[in-house]
């Protein structure tokens, strides 16, 4: 499932044009759920819709540290409201999602990440992965993409974390920005997103991409532009 500012976007293509104001405050996330049955598709929906209301109900003025301590507030509340479903019912135990996305508040850039699904960037035509996936493969260093995830909301963690970066010093004009689940990381390797990116690719054309190259897992992907 997709968010972009206050849209959400499961099974579809959306497309926009949104005017940056330091006076408002603008979210980008991709989540991908886990678990049996549509229990994944309730947490990544439990997850957005979340983190949608807490993201704008945030007082104005915080700090970066103290945007930081609200997102780790956050994860903790999600955890255990994610938890509480699957105590109630058993069709939604152990259902878990990733998360990763860009938030705009306060005139600040903020990344952030939980699980395996990824944030790009292409500059000057050079594709580079913002984010470090939190996976066993990645763990035991690695550079091959593991299925298996060491953190990420619900799922029967314990423990989850979430890397948070203040990214306002590094967002330049004509970056481009790439929200992925692994989904379409699996099917695409970095050359082939970058050399897609560099053409003028969309998220659709990416997307559909990775699913006529297998397309083994869901795939969602945001294309952010930089104008």
């Amino acid at each position: 499932m997709i968010l972009v500012s206050s849209s959400f976007i499961r099974n579809d293509t959306y497309s926009t044009k949104i005017e940056l104001d330091p006076q408002k405050r603008t979210l980008f996330a991709v989540a991908d759920g886990m678990g049996g049955h549509k229990s994944g598709e309730v947490a990544s929906s439990d997850a957005l819709h979340n983190l949608h209301f807490f993201f704008n109900d945030l007082p104005a003025g915080l700090t970066a540290g103290e945007f930081n301590e609200m997102m780790v507030v956050w994860l903790d509340s999600i955890n255990k409201i994610i938890d509480s479903k699957g105590r109630v019912d058993d069709q939604y135990k152990g259902m878990g999602t990733t998360l990763v996305g860009m938030a705009c508040y306060g005139g600040d850039f903020f990344s952030f990440n939980c699980g395996d699904s990824r944030l790009y960037r292409l500059r000057n035509g050079s594709l580079e992965q913002l984010t470090t996936d939190h996976s066993l493969n990645n763990m035991l260093g690695s550079s091959e993409h593991s299925s298996v995830i060491t953190n990420c909301i619900g799922g029967g963690c314990t423990q989850s974390y979430i890397d948070i970066v203040r990214m306002t010093d590094d967002v330049q004009l004509s970056d481009i920005f790439l929200l992925c689940s692994d989904g379409l990381s699996d099917m695409l390797n970095d050359q082939q997103i970058e050399v897609m990116l560099k053409s003028g690719g969309n998220a659709e054309a990416l997307c559909q991409a990775a699913i006529e190259a297998g397309g083994f897992d869901n795939v969602s992907a945001c294309v952010i532009e930089v104008k």
